[in-house]
């Protein structure tokens, strides 16, 4: 059973805020006591946050809806509800957050700690301490709690490595890998043995180290899904540094080139910024017989295409006698000193470090939309109006009355005189009806 998860889609619910409450003192000896209703509080977001211990997404397969609690409500005495707590999500180093809904990727989690506000609690209603006026000096006005946000999102993990092992299958990367790290990859001798990406860390002697991922082996079109495909290409975005395994064995002396020509054919394909990145040309598996022939056939190849700007550097190497292996590693090192970070989504020009649909001023909320049912009723809907509705507490006359100078300052009771409303026509919002009266 392929026990690592890299791609999965969760529901986020955050807590609703707390109801305010209509409350007044009633205190010994205090004549006019006045309104002391508190304000609800908090309800609990939901933050992503990274944790360096996880290194897949498996255990959002059996728990994908995550909620949080809501604010307490207010209380007498001027008291605010406590605040929930947050919900904090733990995901691995490395985790992409995108909003099913938009399609807009909201968060990259690469550092170590980082956290992601990916639904945000409502806030807590006022009480009625906050409605006193000269006019009204004992409101009997609260608001509700405001809701919490709700998003469907797709965390994507793309594994955080330094240097990326790329190649097609069977030329050698998870057995370099096994020898110069302590992972220990399945190894055999067919194709696709490395379903899922393997991590490992190189240690060299003069104290450097670097993080090396063996990537999963790559077929013609995987850049279009086909084969492992994108399960592999997703995770080589990250990488500064490649090192392009070419199996130097084949009894055909010119398959070398062709498979060299076709990888970075799928890598141009996918992001042409890949190949952007520093690669060494790994001529692998030197120790069998052919290989010196087909090595100086590789280099001929090479040199006698003109499509290329420069030559690479070819390094020829044996994992199984370690011929070469500690001098790859420190020329690695090297390269990866003086090579800067990519942008790793430079294919998604949507991307932002932060949640901007947690943004408090929402540019492009529907203020009202105005509908008719098939019996003629009229039904109010819009993102900004139902808010209103919810944080309205309609057992309180003066709080109806409150909602109802809302609708008509957002322009509600126009919209509707102008789509054809009659006198004693029924209005509806969500599951409360009224009769509209001019």
């Amino acid at each position: 059973m392929n026990m690592f998860v890299d791609q999965i889609k969760i529901e986020v619910h955050a807590g609703k805020g707390g109801d305010g409450m209509v409350a007044f003192r009633r205190e010994k000896y205090v004549p006019n006591g006045g309104p002391a209703g508190g304000d609800g509080g908090r309800g609990g977001s939901i933050i992503l946050k990274v944790d360096e211990g996880l290194r897949t997404l498996m255990d959002f397969r059996y728990h994908r809806i995550f909620k949080a609690k809501n604010g307490g409500n207010g209380m007498s005495k001027q008291m605010t509800g406590p605040s929930a707590e947050n919900t904090i999500i733990a995901v691995p180093q490395g985790t992409t957050v995108r909003d099913l809904d938009t399609g807009e990727i909201i968060g990259d989690l690469v550092e170590k700690g980082q956290e992601l506000v990916v639904a945000k609690g409502g806030r807590g209603g006022r009480g009625n301490i906050h409605f006193a006026s000269a006019k009204n000096p004992a409101p009997e006005i609260a608001e509700n709690g405001e809701p919490g946000e709700d998003h469907y999102l797709e965390l994507e993990l793309k594994m955080l490595a330094d240097v990326g092992l790329i190649g097609f299958p069977s030329v050698g990367k998870s057995t370099l890998l096994s020898v110069v790290t302590g992972a220990k990859p399945k190894i055999a001798a067919y194709e696709f043995t490395t379903l899922t990406p393997n991590l490992g860390m190189v240690m060299l002697p003069d104290g450097r180290d670097f993080a090396m991922a063996d990537m999963p082996g790559l077929i013609e079109g995987a850049s279009k899904g086909i084969g492992l495909g994108l399960k592999f290409l997703r995770h080589i975005e990250r990488t500064r540094v490649l090192l392009h395994l070419v199996d130097m064995s084949s009894e055909d002396p010119h398959q070398a080139i062709e498979r060299y020509r076709q990888i970075n054919k799928e890598l141009a394909n996918y992001d042409p910024e890949l190949l952007k990145r520093p690669q060494i040309v790994v001529a692998t598996k030197m120790d069998l017989p052919n290989s010196a022939d087909n090595l100086a056939a590789f280099k001929a190849d090479l040199a006698a295409d003109k499509t290329l700007e420069k030559q690479p550097e070819i390094f020829p190497i044996s994992a199984v006698t370690h011929q070469g292996v500690q001098q790859l590693m420190q020329l690695t090192a090297d390269l990866l000193d003086k090579t800067p970070a990519f942008d790793s989504e430079s294919h998604d020009k949507e991307l932002v470090a932060e949640y901007r649909a947690a943004a408090p001023d929402k540019k492009d909320e529907t203020d009202f939309t105005i509908t008719k049912d098939e019996d003629g009723t009229w039904v109010l809907g819009g993102e900004k109006l139902i808010r209103l509705f919810k944080m309205t507490d309609l057992t309180h006359e003066e709080s109806q009355l409150r909602f109802a100078r809302q609708l008509r300052h957002m322009g509600v009771d126009d919209a509707l005189r102008a789509k054809g409303v009659q006198d004693g026509d029924l209005v509806r919002i969500e599951k409360f009806v009224f009769e509209f009266i001019q």
